[in-house]
């Protein structure tokens, strides 16, 4: 299913943070892979600042850019190194906390999460982006001219809720393993990482649902990998 929306409406989001929407779709797909839940509220970050706007949009009058500040990352597979970059937080106060661990069983408080992200099944194209801009790397591995795309976190629930959602679109992957932090990842098989990208990314122009840089990334890193196989 494209973004393209059928009407200019479309594009706004629903009233409902819970009604199953392109919108809804992917913004939990950014909480669930880089935010968390309380009673109180839910917070959900964003390195991009025209990213983490629209997920306030898309929240509502219950919605707030939070602030601003420069972090320290680790890298993903590698604890040792680490990457400075801004992070934006946005922050939703209201019942939607609560009523999304209901829902879609993500955790709140420290509890463990469920995953039940298959309500929103009808928009997983926006879904698995959002998870993909949250908790996912992407490169472009030049000794053997393919892109890699990985999916990294510290609940292997969730994760394992990725490879079932990339199986049944048709999207193979490898098992999962433990990175040197104690979380766990799993890479997109590398036959299926240019289909992939250019699939997740299908219709994000007309709907706005993305973060440049991750995206320009990935589709740059597919366009390498062909200009190297076409090449051999």
């Amino acid at each position: 299913m494209s973004d393209a929306p059928v009407n200019a409406t479309d594009r706004d989001p629903p009233r409902d943070l819970l009604a199953a929407h392109p919108e809804t779709a992917y913004f939990w797909g950014r909480v669930a892979g880089d935010g968390d839940l309380t009673a109180e509220r839910i917070r959900v970050r964003a390195a991009e600042e025209s990213v983490a706007r629209r997920l306030a949009a898309i929240a509502g009058d219950d919605g707030r850019l939070a602030g601003e500040r420069t972090v320290e990352r680790p890298y993903a597979h590698d604890a040792s190194l680490a990457r400075v970059e801004d992070e934006y937080t946005v922050k939703v106060f209201g019942g939607a906390a609560d009523r999304a661990a209901a829902a879609f069983g993500l955790p709140i408080d420290g509890t463990d999460g469920g995953y039940r992200l298959d309500a929103l099944a009808d928009h997983d194209r926006q879904l698995l982006r959002g998870l993909l801009e949250a908790s996912g790397t992407v490169c472009f591995r030049e000794s053997e001219g393919v892109v890699g795309v990985s999916f990294v976190h510290e609940d292997r629930a969730l994760l394992e809720w990725v490879q079932d959602a990339l199986a049944d679109n048709g999207f193979g992957a490898d098992d999962l393993a433990e990175t040197s932090s104690g979380g766990y990842w799993f890479g997109v098989a590398d036959d299926d990482t240019a289909a992939f990208g250019e699939w997740v990314y299908e219709g994000s122009d007309e709907s706005g649902l993305y973060a440049d840089d991750r995206r320009t990334k990935l589709l740059r890193s597919i366009e390498r990998a062909a200009s190297v196989s076409e090449g051999e």
